[in-house]
């Protein structure tokens, strides 16, 4: 577990894991397949999550998604996975829906959902960033062996293996044939005990990797399906409505790991997607080499079927999709190519910005002053040419989608970036009534930045981690989500929770608050650039240390770093460790022991988990912990402790 897993995992403000949102599509352009009877409805489901720097690669294979009935049933199934299931890179969908398709749902309340993950060896796979943060024990690009990945909690037989996860709702979920309803299912890629690495002693063996399902799951509720931002969806144009106000598609995945040339899984998965008859939909010919903007599809309705395309969509009140951009080739490879991912590097110097694509590597795309930009599903551009690029209006961690003017040319030159989800994050300092100061470092100098941004307007809408719609700035801590401060007093209480530090002297030293914010582009607060919606103040994570004094009561503490000349003079800090129900610290214990590593929650609630907790936390004892930190003490928010062989510190 490295110091910047945690970190460079948050860069969602609001969506943080993998999310499977339901939303009721009414109206008459759901173009489902499926269709349901007076006692159903119909539901677009889309999946979507966080990400991370150091992985290029989360894919699994989503099995099956039911619904749990209130007052106890058996679980309804509301999506099955095309066959063979195609791999879902969990990397890619940085707070963006990925589109399934369109489910029946029968009319009813549902409190749970249970959803079915391939656990096969090779159901699972895991690439490194091309650009890992400094520290990260793996080379860029490493493709982590299947028997080297130890998924938690399989059950069935060889061949046969699944992951059920079980998640229960904040609140029931009524289906009706008419109504409008949301579902989100947080797969929590930024829990410190989802993806956890286990180095050995020198020569002990390879890093194995757990990957624990059960635990960093929660609901997550979504109000507007409008709000819901939907990540590039891929697929074959079946039709062209006779009307020309729409076209339907059949989805197509890409296969993973990557092909060259990239080839397409197809599904009978379909899509009703309509042109935007207000605003227009830009529709480019990559074969061709053109670009147009149509209100309808009337005259591409010959040229269009048997074509594929990517199409950048986003959701009408009533539910029906409309296009935004759609991309159109006879090679499936050509709607693909562009690149795809978060932002490695940003060259200010060359104009030259590096995205990492599926495989792990680092594309160089050139910005020219042709180069528009685009914020999500916005139908014009925010901004043209290179002076973006200078003043840090895009920085490494924003997630784009970039198209090229030619797939073929070297190097690539971008036509227009799609800002996915602009995220800042870093070392908080400044703060005040107007705003505050990120300050992030990496391991290449020249992706530092430090940048003073306002909080949005009090005016302006938002919506908090509930799914509610409030006004204005808020925050909250990582693990309290449902307890976010909003309202006029939000910003103040902001000021005074960023204050505190520990130190652990050493090479580690200071640490202070640390946050991850979603920024806006045109608030009042700032009309010519980004605002912050919200901030999140993240656990900072420790490295991995020893117990200095143990468990006792409620606190330990812990030196951090390894104990070795080189460390300084390393200073024990005091870890406050909450046994309060619903709000209390995460305790894992990781043991590794023939090979095999095992994630063991720790229920620090009940005795018999203290016990456990002050048995295990004794003197020596290797620790990770997470937390925010306090005057004079850490706040902790997870605490991993080691058993059986023990890691390298």
């Amino acid at each position: 577990m490295q110091r910047t897993m945690l970190r460079s995992a948050l860069y969602s403000a609001l969506l943080i894991g993998l999310t499977a949102a339901l939303g009721a599509c009414g109206g008459g352009g759901s173009g489902s397949t499926l269709t349901p009877t007076p006692m159903s409805g119909t539901m677009p489901l889309t999946i979507s999550d966080a990400s991370s720097d150091d992985w290029a690669t989360i894919g699994v294979k989503l099995l099956s998604i039911a619904l749990v009935p209130q007052g106890g049933g058996s679980a309804v199934p509301v999506w099955t996975a095309p066959t063979p299931a195609p791999y879902v890179n969990l990397e890619q969908l940085d707070q963006l829906g990925e589109i399934l398709g369109n489910v029946s749902v029968p009319v009813g309340t549902y409190t749970g959902a249970v959803l079915t993950i391939g656990a096969n060896p090779g159901d699972l796979l895991l690439t490194v960033a091309a650009d890992p943060e400094s520290g990260f024990p793996l080379a860029p690009g490493t493709s982590i062996p299947a028997g080297d990945i130890h998924i938690q909690g399989k059950q069935g037989t060889s061949g046969n293996l699944t992951v059920p996860v079980n998640v229960t709702f904040d609140s029931p979920l009524t289906v009706s044939a008419s109504q409008n309803n949301a579902l989100d299912l947080e797969f929590d890629l930024a829990h410190p005990a989802f993806i956890l690495g286990h180095a050995p002693p020198a020569a002990a063996g390879a890093t194995l990797w757990a990957v624990n399902f059960n635990g960093p799951v929660r609901h997550h509720p979504v109000r507007d399906i409008t709000r819901l931002v939907l990540r590039h969806t891929y697929g074959t144009v079946k039709q062209v409505a006779s009307d020309g106000k729409s076209l339907t598609i059949t989805k197509d995945f890409p296969v993973l790991p990557v092909t060259n040339p990239e080839t397409a899984v197809a599904s009978s998965l379909s899509l009703q997607i309509f042109a935007d008859a207000t605003n227009g939909t830009i529709l480019y010919d990559l074969d061709a080499k053109t670009q147009t903007v149509v209100k309808d599809f009337t005259a591409e309705a010959m040229s269009l079927p048997g074509k594929f395309v990517r199409i950048a969509p986003r959701y009408q009140v009533d539910g029906t999709l409309v296009a935004v951009r759609v991309w159109a080739s006879s090679q499936f490879n050509n709607v693909w190519l562009s690149p795809e991912g978060h932002v490695l590097h940003v060259d200010t110097t060359t104009d030259v910005i590096t995205v990492a694509n599926e495989s792990g590597v680092g594309v160089p795309v050139t910005v020219d002053a042709n180069t528009e930009f685009f914020f999500r599903a916005d139908p014009t551009p925010i901004a043209t040419g290179t002076a973006f690029l200078a003043s840090h209006d895009l920085v490494r961690g924003f997630k784009v989608h970039v198209s090229v003017v030619d797939p073929l040319a070297t190097p690539l030159v971008a036509q227009s970036i799609d800002i996915e989800t602009a995220a800042y994050s870093g070392r908080i300092s400044g703060a005040n009534a107007t705003g505050f100061t990120y300050t992030r470092q990496f391991a290449r100098a020249t992706d530092d930045y430090t940048v003073t941004l306002d909080y949005i307007s009090g005016a302006t809408a938002n919506t908090d981690p509930s799914g509610n719609s409030v006004m204005g700035f808020l925050w909250w801590d990582f693990t309290f989500p449902t307890l976010a401060t909003e309202g006029t007093g939000a910003v103040a209480a902001f000021v005074a929770a960023t204050n505190g530090g520990v130190n652990f002297g050493g090479t580690v030293g200071a640490l202070g608050a640390w946050g991850v914010s979603g920024a806006t582009w045109a608030d009042a607060a700032n009309p010519t650039g980004w605002s912050l919606r919200n901030a999140v103040l993240v656990p900072t994570p420790v490295p991995l240390g020893v117990v200095s004094t143990p468990f006792a009561g409620t606190t330990f503490a812990m030196t951090a770093g390894s104990v070795s000349a080189t460390n300084g003079n390393p200073l024990p800090v005091t870890v406050d460790v909450s046994t309060t129900a619903q709000s209390a610290t995460l305790v894992y214990q990781v043991d590794r022991s023939n090979g095999v590593i095992t994630i063991s929650p720790i229920d620090v609630t009940t005795s018999s988990g203290l016990a456990a907790l002050s048995a295990g936390l004794v003197a020596g004892t290797p620790v990770k912990v997470f937390g925010v930190p306090q005057a004079g003490s850490l706040k902790a928010y997870v605490v991993v402790y080691f058993t059986g062989m023990l890691p390298r510190l």
